[in-house]
């Protein structure tokens, strides 16, 4: 039903910054209606959660490796959610997905979902 698209990767330096933004390839469906998690897996590991923020907008959680560099946030107006990504390093180097909670509109610390609904991914390269 609610399929999602990522947008805003590329190939940066280390120290810079990307913007990613999730929006629903239907815009008849509403993202402020569920929680919203970042992923990101790298070649040869295993997904993990990068940021989620819940229905609302007021609860947030974030890796600890991506804390204080990454942030999350809705704009509503938009409907989209995007990850602020700055000072950046190689090790961020993953191909990001967005997904949506299709059934508890939340955002916990293990990003355990459900998350029902993914998007394609979208590639991010921190390289001098």
């Amino acid at each position: 039903q609610l399929q999602l698209v990522e947008s805003g990767g590329g190939l940066v330096q280390p120290g810079g910054s990307l913007r990613l933004s999730c929006a629903a390839s239907d815009p008849r469906f509403n993202l402020a209606y569920y929680g919203i998690g970042w992923f990101r897996q790298a070649p040869g590991k295993e997904r993990e959660g990068v940021s989620c923020i819940n229905s609302r907008g007021e609860t947030t959680n974030y890796a600890d490796s991506v804390k204080g560099r990454f942030t999350i946030s809705r704009d509503n107006a938009r409907n989209t959610v995007a990850l602020q990504m700055n000072s950046l390093k190689p090790e961020d180097t993953a191909v990001y997905y967005c997904a949506a909670d299709t059934l508890l509109m939340g955002c916990t610390a293990t990003m355990g979902g459900p998350y029902g609904s993914w998007g394609q991914g979208t590639h991010v390269t921190v390289s001098s």
